[in-house]
């Protein structure tokens, strides 16, 4: 019992959430291995009952406690009921969790956490292990990852602020919201205006107006503006472009974690000035990243005019 009462060690970690398909598994791998080639003890952590195809090494794994293919055969729940079952099941039996976590003290953690996005903006099961996680001295940031190829539909894209915003305000943690995917962006077709003006989240009038050109949408232009209202009220939303496969990029986002649940300024690794300062200014940085991605969008459309043009 006396040893149960002592303080837990200080950790740090990330909980990585977002909807399905927005890349969770891959951007954990990814950012294990950025983070263990700077010498960080890193260790994924699978909190999805239903993710039974981790992409790589996993050293914590929730199916071991619940499955939700167990959970929908024995209960006769779908899908989306099956998974709120099992995180509420994990919520009940958090003392495994403890226990598992327990043997992977000194690492920096990586929870890839379902896709369900009622997860986070008004169920209770996750927001609590999250809290129960805070309460055993872990220091965690919420990385939100939305597919950046809502930025190409201004409906979507009001749709995504508004849902990150109840996210921030439900999950209740540190928040880094990430456009993720933007190697594939140029895919999607042409922005409707600069890459920091999704990233910023700058006045969202232009897209309301950018709307009204729509037929459908301009019905609902009231609408549009009172959305756009809640969110530039609460001014919290803004988002840090990704590519995993750009090392710079990968280094952006870590940068940003870093800040917001505080490992920048602890004492569980050795930084340089130069790291210490890259955090301390990491909107500086968030700016020239996004001028680097905005780049290498432009020159994209560029050569594909150029390609047109030689066609014609």
């Amino acid at each position: 019992m006396a040893e149960d009462s002592r303080p837990s060690p200080l950790a740090f970690g990330q909980v990585v959430i977002g909807p399905p398909g927005s890349g969770k598994s891959t951007y954990c791998q990814a950012m294990r291995e950025f983070l263990a080639r700077l010498g960080r003890r890193v260790a994924v952590v699978n909190l999805d009952p239903a993710n039974e195809a981790v992409p790589g090494p996993c050293a914590l794994d929730i199916g071991e406690l619940v499955t939700l293919p167990d959970v929908m055969a024995s209960l006769g729940l779908g899908p989306n009921g099956g998974l709120l079952y099992c995180m509420e099941y994990l919520e009940a039996n958090a003392d495994w969790l403890q226990e598992r976590l327990r043997g992977l003290q000194g690492h920096y953690l990586l929870f890839d956490c379902p896709g369900q996005v009622e997860l986070y903006t008004h169920h209770q099961a996750l927001k609590n292990v999250f809290a129960q996680l805070a309460k055993w001295n872990f220091r965690l940031a919420a990385v939100h990852l939305v597919d950046s190829h809502y930025c190409t539909d201004p409906g979507k894209f009001i749709s995504v602020l508004c849902t990150s915003l109840s996210t921030m305000l439900h999950v209740e943690l540190p928040h880094v919201n990430v456009l993720s995917k933007m190697d594939l962006i140029e895919h999607y077709g042409k922005l409707a205006f600069n890459l920091d003006y999704y990233t910023e989240v700058l006045d969202l009038s232009y897209l309301v107006d950018h709307l009204a050109s729509d037929p459908f949408f301009r019905n609902f232009h009231r609408l549009n503006e009172k959305l756009v209202e809640v969110i530039e009220d609460y001014s919290l939303v803004s988002f840090v472009p990704l590519n995993v496969q750009d090392k710079q990029s990968m280094r952006q986002v870590m940068q940003a974690v870093d800040k917001a649940n505080g490992y920048s300024f602890g004492d569980r690794e050795q930084h340089s000035l130069e790291a210490l300062m890259s955090a301390a200014v990491g909107a500086d940085f968030h700016f020239s990243s996004t001028l680097a991605v905005q780049e290498k969008y432009v020159q994209s459309q560029d050569k594909a005019v150029e390609e047109e043009v030689m066609d014609l």
